[in-house]
C-alpha cells in the first residue's frame, strides 16, 4: 500500500435517511462507523461530508448536489438512494433515468476514479414493523426490482455495488437491529454495513 493514499482521506456519502442514520446518533450512521473502522485500520479519513435527508428521491438528492456547487473531489464516495423513490410510487424508468445521473456525477466527484465509489443497494423496509397492514409483497418486489437496476447501472460503470438488503431482511427479525422509530435501521445495523463498506475500500486501495 503507497502511504500517500492513506492519509486525510475524504469521504462524501450520498443519499437519503438510510445515510443520515435517522433515528439513531449521528455517530452510528454508517458513513461515521465506516470511519471509524478505516481508521482502526490505519487509515486516516477526516469526517464524512453527507449530502443526504430523509424523504429524498434520486431527483431530490441530484438538486441537492447541484445546489451546494460541490466543486471538491473525494477519495471515497458512497451512494444509497432509491427508497423513497419506491415509496412514493415513482415509476422505475425515472428511477433509473436519474440514478444513471447521480452515479455519473459521484463519479466524477471521485476524480473520474470508478473504484473509488461504492454504490448500496436499497434496503427493503417491507420487513419492519412499519409495513404492517400494507402491501409487504409489492413493496418488497418493487425493491428488488430497484436494486436489479441499480446494480446494473453500477456495473455498467464499473462501479462496486455492495449488496446489504439480503441480509438486513434476515437480521431485521431481532428488534435490535431496527431503530425506537420501527422503521430505519438500528446502529448494530449500520455497524454490518459499515463493515462491508470498509473491506471494499480496503479493497480498493490495497490493490
Amino acid at each position: 500500500m503507497h502511504s500517500e493514499y492513506i492519509h486525510n482521506l475524504s469521504f462524501l456519502a450520498l443519499g437519503d435517511s438510510y445515510t443520515i442514520g435517522e433515528g439513531v446518533p449521528i455517530q452510528d450512521s454508517f458513513p461515521h462507523q465506516t470511519v471509524e473502522i478505516l481508521r482502526n485500520k490505519k487509515f486516516q479519513l477526516n469526517p464524512p461530508v453527507l449530502i443526504a435527508k430523509t424523504g429524498w428521491t434520486t431527483g431530490e438528492l441530484y438538486n441537492a448536489i447541484v445546489s451546494n456547487k460541490l466543486n471538491d473531489t473525494y477519495d471515497i464516495v458512497t451512494l444509497l438512494i432509491g427508497v423513497n423513490n419506491q415509496y412514493r410510487g415513482n415509476t422505475i424508468q425515472e428511477f433509473s433515468y436519474e440514478y444513471e445521473i447521480l452515479l455519473q456525477k459521484a463519479i466524477s466527484l471521485a476524480g473520474n476514479k470508478q473504484s473509488n465509489v461504492f454504490t448500496l443497494s436499497i434496503p427493503d423496509w417491507s420487513v419492519t414493523p412499519f409495513a404492517e397492514g400494507r402491501e409487504k409483497k409489492k413493496i418488497a418486489d418493487e425493491i428488488n426490482a430497484f436494486n436489479d437496476m441499480a446494480e446494473s447501472i453500477s456495473r455498467l460503470f464499473q462501479v462496486q455495488f455492495i449488496e446489504i438488503t439480503t441480509e438486513y431482511k434476515v437480521r431485521s427479525v431481532d428488534p435490535s437491529f431496527i431503530a425506537k422509530d420501527k422503521l430505519h435501521p438500528s446502529g448494530k445495523e449500520y455497524k454490518a454495513w459499515s463493515e462491508k463498506i470498509a473491506t471494499e475500500i480496503v479493497k480498493s486501495y490495497t490493490k
